[in-house]
């Protein structure tokens, strides 16, 4: 069996030829390692190869799990965040990639600021239009980011989607294509604590498809750690 060092390096090569074939530089696809159900000692040993930045999707696996990593990882919250798990969040996490409304905005907001904090986020889109998924609608996601320069403490750095689950990964390319061009119009708005530098698009089964069409941060937990055991 591979170990979790082999799939990380393949990870990281397959990264690299997906950059290439795009004409791209592979120093602008950041990996952030989704931990999800998987134990500390793991977890430090992918920090001690160089790994830095990692993912959770729960707040609460996350509060039991971040106090025994050692270094100084970036913790990403990929999954879902409900309002009144916000304070916790803002504590633990550098970087919300699942921002999907304004009231959610406004409570997270309010707790950096009672901190004297900041945080990063990334507007989440259902690119998609899926119901059982997260996100601003793509036509709704001008209005929101209208809205953010109020909220003083947040910095929004782009956009974060999820394609619709396929076995073929060519079938995520239309849906990543679809939030790149979102992206570029979403830039003309050129509005305070707003930027477009960040595309978060692609999982384990997809992300070399979405570097190819401009990811910025993939966010990998099967392909590296393999499936999930609870």
């Amino acid at each position: 069996m591979p170990s979790i060092f082999d799939n990380l390096r393949c990870v990281l090569d397959n990264i690299a030829a997906s950059a290439a074939r795009a004409g791209r530089d592979p120093s602008e696809v950041r990996l952030v390692a989704v931990t999800k159900n998987v134990d500390a000692a793991r977890i430090c040993s992918l920090v001690s190869a160089g790994v830095g930045h990692l993912g959770e999707n729960r707040v609460q696996e996350a509060a039991q799990k971040i106090p025994q990593v050692a270094g100084s990882p970036t913790w990403h919250l990929v999954g879902h965040l409900q309002r009144n798990k916000a304070r916790h969040a803002v504590e633990l996490f550098s970087v919300l990639q699942s921002l999907d409304s304004l009231e959610l905005a406004a409570e997270l907001d309010r707790r950096c600021a009672t901190r004297g904090v900041s945080l990063d986020a990334l507007l989440q889109v259902n690119i998609s239009g899926e119901s059982t998924k997260y996100g601003v609608a793509p036509d709704a996601a001008a209005g929101m980011l209208r809205e953010m320069p109020r909220f003083e403490h947040l910095r929004v750095l782009g956009l974060m989607t999820m394609a619709p689950y396929s076995e073929d990964a060519e079938d995520a390319r239309v849906w990543f294509r679809a939030l790149r061009h979102l992206a570029g119009e979403l830039s003309t708005l050129r509005l305070s604590n707003v930027a477009m530098d960040e595309l978060s698009m692609g999982m384990s089964g997809d992300y070399q498809v979405a570097v190819e069409e401009g990811s910025t941060i993939v966010r990998v937990g099967t392909a590296i750690f393999g499936p999930r055991v609870r």
